[in-house]
């Protein structure tokens, strides 16, 4: 029987593959969120305080930040359809040791080995979903995006479950995750290849170029980073710190704090992809001030609430912070859309980065203060959102073309 011919039509979006690379993202994130939903689990084991905590926070962000714009670099020259199952072999070997950590700094290993991982993982993902999509740009950023949420979400429900009540040695059902994530990233990988074949030797294509200065591209850059700074230093107080918070101010039990943080947690899922679809029709440019500056009112709210509208609260504010981050990259993108593998790697190391740094911060101010401290001050970070009014709108900016 002949065998078929491969074709890679651009115009053309690939949903198998974006459905792939969702369940990807999935399992990957679902194997980073052990880490912050472990963490009353291993301050009670491991006596750790709350400056303990963020440095946890910190290793982990921090490997996965400094290297994976060095990676996606590296990728946008010679691209790598198999290194997301080297990168998910990190992770899974964080998982194996975290299992069997039995000191605070065999956990500092194990979660700086998930964090190589995921800054192996997540540039040449995103340029997976880039390709397949089609040219809708936001809404694939959206599903890929959707799938990693969904795993955070999952898991301090799946912790809470299973893990809680019998202890840190079931870590290890973990493993079966980062076995599927292997099976799936193999489809897609064999699909990434077949698609660097195809394009291999042809023309050079043509790539939009905005008409834009260096000078403005530079600061709506910046502006762009200033907005992820905001966002993820917030987040960083709600997934490594609500759950003490709220057992502190409210004494309900660690399995009971873990429904609030999957309240957070869903929600960003729901976000990230109203937000994705809704910003290639809208524009990009107001998604991102009305996800960034609308949570305000809510963040403010948050530490005056009972236990009630605090869940209530987290879920608003998860809903409306994480539209932006689809259409952040996006907007960066196509500001330098001849480095999206660096600039792929720049915004989500530089999330981790933020994440990390915020967290670590923070849990040296719990100790000296208190958890309820960080929360009023935290409040105010998303008022930084209204810098995206310097940024320009893509919509209006003419493109002219160039040779990739």
């Amino acid at each position: 029987m002949p065998k078929q011919s491969f074709s890679y039509d651009q115009s053309k979006t690939s949903y198998p593959i974006l459905l792939a690379i969702a369940l990807a993202h999935l399992s990957n994130d679902l194997i980073q969120a052990i880490i912050p939903a472990s963490y009353p689990l291993l301050k009670e084991n491991f006596h750790l305080s709350f400056a303990q905590i963020g440095v946890i926070t910190f290793c982990f962000q921090l490997s996965s930040s400094l290297l994976q714009p060095v990676v996606g670099a590296y990728t946008d020259k010679h691209p790598k359809p198999y290194s997301q199952l080297i990168g998910m072999m990190f992770s899974i070997i964080g998982v194996i040791a975290l299992a069997y950590s039995n000191n605070y700094y065999s956990v500092l290993f194990s979660v700086t080995m998930v964090g190589i991982g995921s800054s192996i993982f997540h540039p040449e993902s995103s340029r997976v979903a880039f390709l397949s999509s089609g040219g809708k740009r936001s809404l694939a950023q959206s599903i890929f995006q959707i799938g990693g949420n969904t795993g955070s979400a999952l898991a301090p429900l799946l912790l809470a479950l299973f893990v809680v009540p019998h202890g840190q040695r079931y870590i290890l059902w973990f493993l079966l995750v980062g076995v599927f994530a292997q099976i799936v990233l193999s489809y897609i990988a064999v699909w990434y290849k077949q698609v660097l074949t195809a394009v291999k030797g042809q023309a050079k294509k043509m790539v939009k170029l905005p008409d834009l200065s260096d000078a403005t591209i530079n600061f709506s850059i910046f502006i762009l980073l200033l907005l992820i700074f905001s966002k993820y230093v917030y987040i960083a107080s709600i997934t490594s710190y609500l759950q003490f918070y709220l057992m502190e101010k409210f004494a309900i039990s660690d399995v009971q704090s873990q429904v609030y943080l999957f309240y957070f947690l869903i929600a960003i899922a729901l976000g990230t992809l109203f937000g994705g679809f809704l910003g290639d029709y809208l524009g990009r440019k107001y998604i991102i001030w009305f996800s960034v500056l609308g949570c305000a009112p809510f963040s403010l709210l948050l530490p005056f609430a009972s236990l009630f509208w605090s869940g209530i609260l987290v879920f608003i504010i998860g809903l409306i912070m994480a539209s932006a981050f689809p259409s952040i990259l996006v907007y960066a993108q196509e500001l330098l859309p001849r480095k999206l593998g660096m600039v792929s790697g720049l915004f989500y190391g530089f999330a981790f980065g933020m994440g990390g740094i915020g967290a670590a911060i923070l849990g040296y101010w719990a100790d000296h203060t208190s958890l309820e401290n960080i929360y009023l001050v935290c409040s105010y970070l998303p008022l930084i959102g209204i810098t995206a009014y310097f940024l320009p709108n893509m919509k209006k900016v003419k493109f002219k073309e160039s040779l990739n």
